[in-house]
């Protein structure tokens, strides 16, 4: 199924990611790694991106830390030339969002907001994306703060250390 455009839709949208993470999931084809940050690249579609886990994790409801149990935690950039994707930021809690909710990521001071479909949160547009990377490139830490569907509050900080060399590295090996 091809994308005429970044964001055709929500669930094009939400396609797009979850292959890219499915291919997360099962690839073996890490390339490079940058400190925090690991390299992937996949052919058929040939797709590259950089991807890391939280360095803290911190559950709550009702005011009171919880434990939970979740699946992969993670936050990742993407490179998939043949959809138009360049630059690609990508969500995912482990858990399925609340309905009609929205991620809030924090980028050393700067707000930026994700929107939800099941298990992934992106950017609205290609420029969000563009803003939110620049943010990390010069950033020290993203905390990322969600809601469940099951009304528990989630608050993943990634560290953003080796997070430049690793997006630098996912574009250029995707003509970039």
């Amino acid at each position: 199924m091809g994308f005429k455009t970044i964001f055709t839709g929500t669930l094009g949208a939400a396609a797009l990611f979850a292959s890219g993470a499915l291919a997360q999931d099962q690839s073996t084809n890490r390339v490079a790694q940058k400190t925090k940050w690991s390299v992937f690249v996949e052919s058929n579609p040939t797709e590259c991106w950089s991807v890391s886990a939280p360095e803290e994790t911190v559950n709550s409801k009702n005011g009171q830390v919880v434990a939970v149990t979740r699946s992969q935690i993670l936050l990742m950039v993407f490179y998939r030339p043949s959809e138009g994707a360049k630059g690609q930021v990508a969500f995912t809690g482990g858990y399925t969002f609340a309905s009609g909710s929205t991620v809030n990521v924090n980028i050393s001071g700067n707000e930026f907001e994700m929107f939800t479909d099941g298990e992934w949160a992106w950017p609205a547009s290609a420029a969000d994306d563009t803003k939110m990377v620049t943010a990390m490139k010069r950033g020290a830490s993203a905390i990322v703060t969600a809601v469940s569907g099951r009304g528990t509050k989630t608050k993943d900080t990634f560290s953003l250390l080796g997070f430049t060399a690793a997006v630098e590295d996912a574009e250029k090996r995707c003509g970039g």
